[in-house]
């Protein structure tokens, strides 16, 4: 194995708050690596000191002499006025790179970035993120090193890094919270947890299961230790006279497993256990809404009902209208044309993308106290602002800090804690999933599964829209709506079957058998890589219908094992993910070629 970063002894503190401490790993060609951990535990700190832009207190990092490193940052920095290809052709590398506008004006292309000459200040956050990105990709980096990289890009964009990344082989360390970006691109995941890093060989579903086994396993030690513990105290208390110099390794032993059994095994998490107030059978209504800014619809004759308990995702490209829909349901923004009639029980919660402006020079117990000093979870609970405050991780300790000094994801969890404590009963929520951890997500997505009101949300996250909605609200760009039964999943098999028959009524119509249509003016044909990358894919998707095909039968033939069934049952999921992923890239190909 070929070594590209060896990291040892690495430790990071801010005043008496130890980051991560004696951080030691490395990371080898062809290594795709996530790293995971709780908000405020040092993830980005550690991608800022590996990318130089910050020191550690101590330890060593070493790269291999003349690697190609890329850094995506989660903000870009730019100048205003500076042009989208100007602004990418400055990871150019030599004259020997001829063809290089060629590949950004293409890769541009592929991100949905049009105009090349547009000033880099009149961009949105998401077009800033695609640009920073093929900026990164372009510099053919032979380490990636990518800061949440799915935060404002929409699912398609995503998607299309996805399969990106699994194409390549550039080797690739990643912070993110995108579930199912880290099972379909990580081979390895690195966990930061109690200041220490442990390592699992695989993707995310692996991390999972095993890091399962590792918590038995600590359960189980720690359950031994104490159990011994108990023996050796009785020994102390029973023996004064044994404590003699022949006993002292005794009496030492008894010490280092009284540290250990201090050991904590589980991890702080929030507690959401805000009761909704009442929601009447009257919810919200839209009746003939339209909107648009200029030649842009947004929306075309929109009409909706919500029903009780209605937990809506929001999809769509950038630009579409996503937020200008939620502004104009909480009544911040007027329609065109038509009205919105909302219930008399309805209580709004709001979380936005932007967040809100906090008061940097107050501290954290000051700012929810504005809002209210008591906070009510049901008709017979109160907490305190304090108490509260500790169901969402902020220790008295940390209510006590200025708001100045929380980092990016404990604004976020401060935020959904004022939007909480209000007991609303008509939750919208903004792309919520940006800058939360995993953990978080995981318990914010069961508390709105059984949330007692309705939900909807705006998200790019899969896995969250896959846990929490029952139909999506699919805004296709020219004012329409398209309802859609099911979750996203299920959304994006159904586009795909859509994808394919269209795709075969075009071959047929364009075989002679039918009059054929006028050709449409298409973008650039296929480079020769991307003629390489067809012929692999059409090659390849048989196969694997061939390997999927076959293990059904084995699993219906009744020979197999219990464990063999689910091996087998497992690669089955996998194999359909890939042949989806294929065929996806099959037709994106398909209709650049024309």
């Amino acid at each position: 194995m070929v070594s590209y970063l060896q990291i040892e002894g690495l430790a990071k503190s801010y005043g008496d708050r130890m980051l991560f401490a004696d951080v030691t790993f490395g990371l080898y060609e062809g290594d795709k690596v996530g790293i995971i951990a709780p908000n405020g535990t040092g993830k980005s700190t550690l991608m800022s000191i590996i990318a130089g832009f910050e020191e550690p207190d101590s330890g060593n990092i070493v790269f291999r002499n003349d690697l190609r490193v890329g850094f995506l940052t989660q903000t870009t920095d730019y100048e205003p006025a500076e042009t989208v290809i100007d602004y990418v052709e400055h990871v150019q590398r030599g004259a020997e790179d001829w063809d290089f506008r060629d590949r950004a004006v293409s890769m541009l292309s592929s991100l949905r970035i049009t105009d090349m000459r547009q000033p880099m200040g009149q961009l949105s956050g998401g077009q800033l993120k695609r640009v920073a990105l093929a900026r990164v990709l372009l510099s053919e980096p032979q380490l990636l090193l990518l800061d949440e990289p799915t935060n404002h890009l929409d699912i398609d964009m995503i998607e299309w890094l996805e399969s990106w990344l699994a194409r390549q082989r550039v080797t690739l360390l990643m912070v993110t919270h995108d579930r199912y970006f880290l099972d379909r691109v990580c081979n390895k995941i690195i966990e930061i947890d109690r200041q220490q890093i442990f390592t699992y060989q695989g993707n995310y579903d692996y991390y999972l299961a095993k890091r399962q086994e590792r918590q038995e396993a600590l359960s189980s030690e720690l359950a031994k230790v104490k159990n011994l513990l108990r023996t050796e105290l009785d020994w102390m208390r029973r023996q004064p006279q044994a404590r003699g110099s022949k006993a002292k390794y005794r009496i030492d032993n008894f010490h280092e497993l009284e540290k250990r059994s201090q050991m904590r095994l589980g991890t702080d998490n929030v507690s959401l256990n805000v009761k909704s107030t009442y929601i009447g059978n009257k919810i919200f209504e839209a009746h003939g809404v339209c909107k648009s800014f200029g030649d842009k619809v947004i929306l075309k004759d929109w009409d909706y009902i919500f029903a009780r308990y209605d937990k809506v995702g929001v999809v769509g490209d950038n630009g579409v209208g996503k937020s200008t829909l939620i502004k104009m349901l909480l009544g911040r923004l007027a329609p065109d044309s038509g009205n919105f009639d909302v219930g008399t029980t309805v209580r709004f919660g709001y979380y936005s993308q932007e967040g809100i402006e906090f008061d940097e020079k107050k501290r954290v117990i000051d700012a929810v106290r504005d809002i209210a000093e008591v906070v009510r979870l049901d008709e017979k609970t109160t907490l305190t602002a304090s108490q509260f405050l500790c169901h969402f991780l902020f220790a008295p300790s940390t209510q006590q800090q200025y708001i100045y000094k929380l980092s990016g994801g404990e604004r976020r969890r401060l935020y959904l804690a004022t939007v909480l404590m209000r007991s609303p009963n008509f939750l919208i929520l903004d792309e919520p999933t940006n800058d939360l951890d995993i953990p978080t997500l995981a318990i914010l997505e069961d508390y709105l599964a059984r949330f007692q009101g309705c939900v909807i949300v705006v998200s790019h996250d899969r896995f969250f829209l896959d846990r929490v909605v029952n139909h999506l609200f699919v805004m296709n760009g020219d004012g329409s709506i398209r309802d859609f039964p099911g979750d996203y999943s299920t959304y994006r098999h159904c586009l795909l079957q859509e994808r394919k028959e269209q795709a075969a009524k075009t071959c047929v119509s364009g075989g002679g058998t039918q009059p054929s249509r006028p050709r449409t003016v298409r973008g650039p044909k296929l480079s020769f890589k991307e003629r390489k990358e067809l012929e692999n894919l059409e090659a390849e998707i048989p196969v694997l219908e061939t390997e999927k095909k076959e293990l059904e039968e084995k699993m219906s033939s009744g020979t197999m094992a219990a464990q063999e069934l689910v091996e087998a049952g497992a690669r089955i999921g996998r194999i359909i993910e890939l042949i989806d992923e294929k065929e996806m890239r099959c037709l994106e190909l398909m209709e650049k070629q024309g």
